[in-house]
């Protein structure tokens, strides 16, 4: 299983200095794994709310009769529940925090496992030769270390006075549950069961688990958002769920001073005013032998520029990925985000450069949110509660620094390039096919749509991530096939057929090795949002440029799997067979000044040959961010002359020097 931010083996000067902070910090560490029911064990459709012996209508009807059951306004437990999972039930699977159903009853003992992601996986996170990589150890805490908000099925079970497992695996039962905690959270505010969901506000925090008071609100007040613009959509069990828009809605927010909540540290944080966020910092410190962590102090955008912002997930839980973070043996990134309420803790600020996106290039550029969330995990998701608050930020970053809200500037740690030939098999999978990104995308206010007719010359890739559900294996065990679940993933071939060989990536298998559909094989895969260049067309199948290569993708017109756009792209200038393709854009040699070693230039196994095209990402300056000590004064940022173009290469990015390509438009 790979994810975020582990790394290759320690040095051995450095080994006996990390263990030892590395273990105490690991104690903690949560691997909340969200493994899919098995075939014999999984709820059926009637008990589901599924269409299978069952209305369409089922669910709906759950949340009606427990909403007057337990007294709670049916719009509130509608509101609550669509935060939670958007209503769907995903079969009785877990979620990432070990949540279930529809109103994300938490029972994180049943989620529990012992593979956590932090201590998996080849890449050095900082991806630079300046300095030893790090990785250390971690262990598994026991149930009873849990925090209340991974617990609440079990009361809800004695609350409602129904089975756990029926809560875990029946969603009517679980909607049920979920009215109880609704209704004991009302009546511990003081405040009387009302039929007005105004009077509700308190209670509604309480649910989040939360116990910040800053969360709390930011929780309910989404809640009341969703309540205020009303919600309809069909479910993953196929429920036809709908929640009445109350515009003039206004819930009293008083009622949270009689909680008792905690004040989160802010510590002025780099959020926006709208984002429950606190500091909790990442150590900038020295201890043996010279040696530092684990983030480098810098002066951004001032020093140079921010251009990205990589979306990794944690594969691991909230509280023990904080203990990572926060030891300085380890490594860093900016912020990371909760699954269970939104929360976000900052931990290194913008300005200064985090370890966490395995390319220094990157890193030196580049913003890191950690997700809590497992990629190989496919019947759990993200909390539309996380995804509001990751897209709330997302959006405040990329205003405050002007970085496109694109697929070429907000990266999922899977598709930052290797920085040479030996680091590409050793480079992170997270978030995975399983993040949704047209969802997230369209709370950024970017949905992916059709922008060109069919001679535009570029695909953006948007398949429905419901319906979309291609095969993996892997996610539990090897070459065990996942259970069916909706995908930002599209697959690609070597002809226009479902039975032709994968695309192979040369770089991820230099003998030549075919690709596989293993959940964590990046080389045979597009994903929503990005843009490629069109090579061909023949029926239902369409052929992109990829790798290099002529890469071909299902892409009927009754469900599409792509849509036509226009753009600027790269190909070889004239007289050029083909150009070499980089991990990083360092600048020539000649631009670095005395005392900082010249950092090779070392291209790709991949080339990109006369004729192809590549969509254009961005201009950028050859650039290196010099800073191997913990002493800031020999740190550098050297520019070069050389100018480089970002390119949708293969499912990740890539660079190209600028002398070697021409800019032409898309449809040319």
């Amino acid at each position: 299983m790979r994810g975020s931010v582990t790394a290759t083996a320690p040095s051995t000067r450095r080994r006996s200095v990390r263990t030892a902070g590395a273990l105490a910090s690991a104690a903690l560490l949560v691997p909340l794994l969200g493994a899919a029911p098995s075939a014999s064990s999984a709820p059926s459709a009637a008990t589901t709310g599924g269409t299978a012996g069952s209305a369409s209508g089922a669910l709906q009807r759950a949340f009606a009769a427990a909403a007057a059951e337990y007294e709670v306004p049916q719009s509130v437990l509608l509101g609550v529940s669509y935060l939670q999972s958007r209503w769907d039930a995903h079969g009785g699977a877990p979620s990432v925090t070990g949540g279930y159903g529809p109103m994300h009853l938490t029972d994180a003992r049943t989620a529990l496992a012992t593979a956590p992601h932090h201590s998996h996986g080849k890449e050095d996170p900082r991806g630079d030769s300046s300095r030893p990589p790090l990785l250390p150890k971690k262990e598994t805490p026991t149930e009873a270390r849990l925090p209340d908000r991974l617990k609440t099925l079990k009361r809800a079970a004695r609350l409602s006075g129904q089975p756990a497992h029926r809560l875990r695996e029946d969603a009517a039962a679980n909607v049920r549950g979920g009215a109880a905690l609704l209704a004991d959270a009302q009546k511990q505010s003081g405040e009387p069961l009302s039929d007005d969901p105004a009077d509700w506000y308190g209670a509604i925090a309480r649910f989040s688990g939360a116990d910040d008071r800053a969360t709390a609100a930011s929780y309910a007040n989404d809640v009341f958002a969703v309540i205020r613009d009303g919600q309809r959509r069909t479910t993953d069990a196929g429920q036809r769920v709908a929640l009445t828009a109350r515009p003039g809605l206004a819930p009293d927010p008083a009622q949270l001073r009689h909680m008792g909540l905690r004040r989160a540290a802010a510590a002025d944080t780099d959020c926006p005013r709208t984002l429950a966020c606190e500091w909790i910092p990442a150590p900038y410190e020295e201890f043996g032998d010279k040696d530092y962590g684990n983030h480098d102090k810098a002066d951004r955008p001032g020093s140079q520029g921010i251009e990205y912002i990589v979306v990794h997930d944690t594969e691991g839980s909230w509280e023990g990925v904080l203990k990572l973070v926060q030891d300085p043996t380890y490594v860093s990134w900016h912020y990371t985000l909760r699954s269970s309420d939104g929360h976000v803790a900052q931990h290194v600020r913008t300005k200064d450069v985090a370890w966490h996106a395995g390319n220094w290039y990157v890193n030196a550029k580049s913003i890191g949110l950690e997700h809590e969330g497992f990629l190989t995990a496919p019947d759990t998701w993200y909390t539309e509660a996380m995804y509001r608050s990751s897209a709330r930020l997302v959006k405040y970053l990329a205003k405050r620094y002007d970085i496109p809200l694109d697929r070429q500037h907000i990266l999922g740690h899977d598709t930052v390039p290797g920085t040479t030939a030996a680091t590409i098999r050793g480079m992170h999978t997270d978030p995975g096919p399983y993040w949704d990104w047209q969802h997230y995308f369209t709370l950024l206010g970017k949905p992916f749509h059709r922008t060109a007719g069919p001679a535009g010359g570029l695909v953006t890739v948007a398949p429905r991530f419901s319906a979309n559900k291609p095969v993996f294996t892997g996610c539990a065990k090897p070459g065990e096939t996942c259970v069916p679940h909706g995908s930002s993933a599209v697959r690609v071939y070597t002809e226009p057929r479902e039975d032709a060989p994968l695309i192979k990536d040369i770089g991820l298998r230099p003998g030549g090795e075919p690709s596989t559909i293993d959940v964590n094989d990046m080389g045979s895969r597009l994903s929503t949002g990005q843009q490629y260049a069109v090579a061909e067309r023949k029926g239902d199948w369409t052929a992109v440029w990829y790798l290099g290569q002529k890469a071909w993708f299902k892409n009927p017109k009754k469900q599409p799997t792509a849509v036509d756009a226009r753009g600027l792209v790269v190909t070889p200038k004239d007289g050029a067979t083909d150009v070499p393709v980089y991990g990083r854009a360092y600048p020539e040699k000649e631009a670095y000044p005395a005392g900082v070693p010249v950092q090779a230039i070392s291209p790709l196994p991949y080339k990109l040959l006369a004729g192809q095209k590549y969509a254009v990402g961005d201009k950028l300056p050859g650039e290196y961010f010099y800073s191997p000590t913990f002493d800031l004064a020999p740190h550098r940022v050297v520019r070069g002359k050389d100018v480089y173009y970002e390119i949708q290469f293969g499912h990740r990015v890539a660079f190209v020097r600028a002398a070697d390509v021409e800019v032409v438009p898309s449809g040319r």
